[in-house]
């Protein structure tokens, strides 16, 4: 199956997609907070924010793995995105190692559906469309190289967000 069609673009709310994991982009103590973050802890009850307790955190570019609970989504991986200082402090690839670990982790717990919001662009303050590019090319790296996830779906919050991403994918399915 070509990569292409195994990647799919939605503007929405990513706690109500129908997939067997959401990627959450949390902050280090995994606890909840704004944004994406807040919500998917909202929706999800506060079993999650137990189990969360229970994992002591996790850094800048890696990703754990919790229970959906509430979700629609049987799993959740929380996954820290770097915080935007202009670009010089490793911020490309610490969004990398989110996209990288947090199929890693999907591949390995055999989820065959995941969904990711845009990591880092909210309050993190990433450039959107340098993110998107982050996304999509690393997205589809691991899909070449790997058969799970079968299906990986990009869910942004909002136009502009939504049209970054579009074009990104695009662009890749053109190469």
């Amino acid at each position: 199956m070509p990569i292409q069609t195994r990647v799919t673009l939605l503007e929405g709310d990513i706690t109500k997609v129908q997939v067997d994991a959401i990627v959450n982009a949390a902050n280090t103590s995994l606890l909840g907070g704004g944004g994406v973050d807040g919500a998917i802890h909202r929706a999800a009850g506060r079993e999650l924010l137990a189990e969360c307790r229970i994992l002591g955190g996790c850094p800048t570019g890696e990703a754990r793995i919790t229970g959906g609970y509430r979700l629609p989504a049987k799993h959740v991986i929380h996954t820290v995105g770097p915080v935007w200082t202009g670009g010089n402090h490793q911020e490309p690839e610490l969004l990398a190692n989110c996209y990288r670990n947090s199929l890693r982790l999907a591949c390995e717990h055999r989820v065959r559906t995941i969904a990711f919001p845009a990591i880092s662009c909210g309050v993190y303050g990433y450039p959107i469309d340098e993110a998107a590019q982050i996304a999509v090319h690393e997205t589809f790296a691991f899909l070449k190289q790997n058969e799970l996830p079968e299906s990986v779906v990009f869910v942004c919050f909002g136009r502009e967000i939504y049209a970054a991403y579009r074009r990104k994918l695009g662009e890749a399915g053109n190469q």
